[in-house]
């Protein structure tokens, strides 16, 4: 296959999260010389391929084959890739099947690599994500074949193609915060105990509040609350207490313990119940490493475009590689209709896209 006819290919397999569709049976008999690991846990499906061309470093390409539902409102059937004015619309054309497809056929056509290359995909980034690359990591750290390197190829560019790398991404912790009081009647306030009028006169230090400064690749921890309720929904009853949800997008100088001393400062006095989780964490991958020169190479080679270093986003399953010391970068086509309506991409973003990940096969 051609790289555009296998991005079609992949395309046309609905692989719903976290249906693979049959896409890692393909895969495995695609690179039918690659040795293969297979690893699937409660309905998830995970491929671990790879091949030691050399005796130098490991280089692996990840993502995900899985994609969110289709939705409603779509022009053209959202599983039959379709083109239109050089665009090619189905859902999972920039997330990600776009950079599925790029680095499967790049490596499918090395002969030579100083080094190992291999794939690491699941069909469950978009779920949970609790029986994807996370367990798959777990398992190659127990039988030493962890990575040295790795590219993810979620959509990162924003304006054009060839804009930006991602060379880290923000934590995410939410918060549920609960300011105790004593209800009562609201005619009578001096006998209960309002949480409401409590928070009030402190909420501007927690509404929108940095806990950081920052820093030239993260932006601040910010605390954005994302719900406040209490009360019955009557006029004449002051509320027991009050419960705020919060969510804080944390770079790599803010975590749990510095937001619980924060909010304890802030709520000096008040009887309150904090609970904070976290579904990711904060990572940065140095820009003097090897997988960053190599793909800020190949991408000005390709587009004449030297890319930014971003860490701007959500998260993705970068996050599972940092903690394994692995350095991993993310790059793959724009981000402007992921988990929309009309999905697309361009053929000559996946074209390019499939050329960079050339070029960096060739100068490692």
């Amino acid at each position: 296959m051609e790289i555009i006819e296998l991005f079609k290919y992949l395309l046309s397999q609905k692989s719903v999260t976290p249906d693979d569709g049959g896409l890692l049976d393909f895969i495995e008999k695609y690179l039918k010389d690659f040795k293969v690991i297979r690893i699937d846990k409660e309905g998830v499906k995970n491929l671990f391929i790879y091949k030691k061309f050399g005796k130098g470093e490991h280089l692996c390409f990840a993502g995900h084959v899985d994609v969110v539902p289709a939705g409603d409102g779509w022009k053209f059937d959202a599983f039959t890739p379709t083109e239109e004015d050089g665009f090619i619309y189905a859902r999972g054309t920039q997330d990600m099947k776009s950079g599925v497809a790029a680095f499967l056929q790049a490596v499918k056509e090395t002969k030579e690599f100083n080094g190992t290359l291999s794939l690491l995909l699941t069909s469950d980034e978009e779920g949970e994500a609790e029986f994807g690359t996370k367990i798959v990591l777990e398992y190659l750290k127990e039988h030493k074949l962890l990575p040295d390197f790795s590219i993810v190829a979620e959509p990162t560019c924003e304006e054009v193609f060839g804009d930006a790398i991602k060379v880290g991404r923000r934590g995410s912790i939410n918060g549920y915060l609960t300011i105790k009081g004593k209800q009562g009647h609201a005619a009578y306030p001096q006998k209960a105990i309002n949480p409401v009028h409590l928070i009030a006169p402190r909420l501007s230090k927690l509404a929108g509040v940095d806990l950081d400064d920052g820093d030239e690749f993260f932006a601040p921890s910010k605390l954005v609350i994302t719900d406040i309720r209490g009360g019955m929904e009557v006029t004449n009853v002051t509320p027991d207490n009050l419960k705020i949800m919060f969510n804080v997008r944390n770079n790599t100088k803010t975590n749990q313990e510095k937001i619980k001393s924060y909010i304890a400062d802030v709520l000096d006095g008040l009887d309150y119940e904090l609970k904070l989780t976290q579904g990711s964490y904060p990572f940065i991958t140095d820009t003097d490493t090897k997988v960053v020169k190599v793909i800020d190479e190949a991408i000005k080679k390709v587009t004449s475009i030297t890319p930014k270093h971003s860490t701007a986003g959500g998260t993705s399953d970068a996050r599972f590689m940092a903690p394994f010391g692995i350095k991993v970068i993310e790059f793959g086509v724009k981000n402007d209709t992921i988990h929309s309506v009309n999905e697309r991409t361009t053929k000559e973003e996946v074209i390019k896209l499939y050329e960079v990940f050339k070029e960096v096969i060739k100068k490692w």
